[in-house]
């Protein structure tokens, strides 16, 4: 803390380097920092964890988890990329040159989750074209989306086609790129989850004992904290699994929000950016949660 704090006193030691590019304002920049953080890995993570950790008792340890360690980490994460406008490995550096190894770290997280999330692009995209293209009931069935991932061509070619849309977008810029697909995507994401999130709640079926699940039933889990049983050790485990999950939830200390807080412009209200990207953040999931909760129950 202390480094920290005389890295902000020295002002005068250093010129800010001049970015050509930054997003458009506070909306743009709380948009394109949503996006970065809610992903399909989250979408799959985040309902086993609290299925798993009690419900209720997992959001109500993730929640004040996001509003304490959470809303400093981000906030640290953006003000140190504003201020340095620079990305992780340079803003570290310029912190202090012995925490350029730090910022490499930082830097290399991103790296090795883009392994999996190009594989995971790749089958939505396959499944994207699938539906526009009329074949929903074929992808519907038991073994289609095993016969598409031990395929060995597919799988590859889809996840190309993921990597290079990906690669447009960020060759566009920060402004006519991730902003401006940003800007259409999260409002359409938003719009996607509410309506699956209610029609899971309407989800009923009755299994081979004649037992009735409801979509209901998954939702009142969902928000109910179950401490029966709760050990110790078992509560570390969630606070672990909370914890875990706001990294993910977030995207802090992982370089990224270091990045694009140097895209933000100085006259951006960041106290206030920062509360609307943990907002709207803090929303999705629970959001999503609903609907893979309920849906589970039966």
């Amino acid at each position: 803390m202390l480094a920290v704090q005389e890295f902000w006193g020295k002002e005068k030691n250093f010129t800010m380097e001049k970015k050509q590019n930054h997003f458009s304002g506070q909306l743009g920049f709380v948009l394109a920092a949503a996006g970065s953080a809610v992903g399909v890995g989250n979408l799959w993570r985040f309902p086993y964890l609290a299925a798993k950790d009690g419900g209720g008792l997992f959001l109500i340890i993730y929640f004040i988890l996001v509003l304490t360690f959470g809303f400093t980490l981000l906030t640290s994460d953006i003000a140190i990329g504003r201020r340095t406008q620079k990305s992780a490995i340079g803003a570290y550096e310029q912190m202090r040159p012995k925490w350029k190894g730090l910022g490499i770290l930082t830097f290399l997280v991103p790296v090795l989750i883009m392994t999996y999330y190009a594989v995971i692009g790749g089958w939505i995209t396959k499944y994207a074209v699938v539906y526009v293209s009329g074949q929903a009931s074929a992808a519907a069935a038991d073994d289609y989306f095993t016969s598409f991932i031990t395929s060995p061509v597919s799988p590859v070619v889809f996840a190309l086609l993921f990597m290079g849309v990906t690669a447009l977008i960020v060759y566009n810029g920060v402004q006519n790129g991730i902003e401006k697909v940003s800007r259409w995507m999260m409002p359409v994401l938003l719009v996607l989850v509410v309506v699956i999130a209610v029609y899971s709640l309407t989800l009923r079926s009755t299994d081979a004992a004649g037992q009735t699940r409801t979509g209901m039933q998954g939702f009142f889990y969902y928000i109910t904290p179950h401490i029966e049983g709760l050990t110790v050790g078992r509560f570390l485990q969630t606070l672990l699994d909370a914890m875990s999950q706001l990294f993910f939830s977030l995207s802090v200390s992982m370089g990224i929000m270091i990045t694009y807080g140097s895209y933000v412009k100085p006259e951006v209200d960041l106290n206030k950016a920062v509360n609307q990207g943990v907002f709207c953040k803090g929303r999705f999931y629970p959001l999503r949660k609903i609907h893979m909760t309920a849906a589970h129950s039966w």
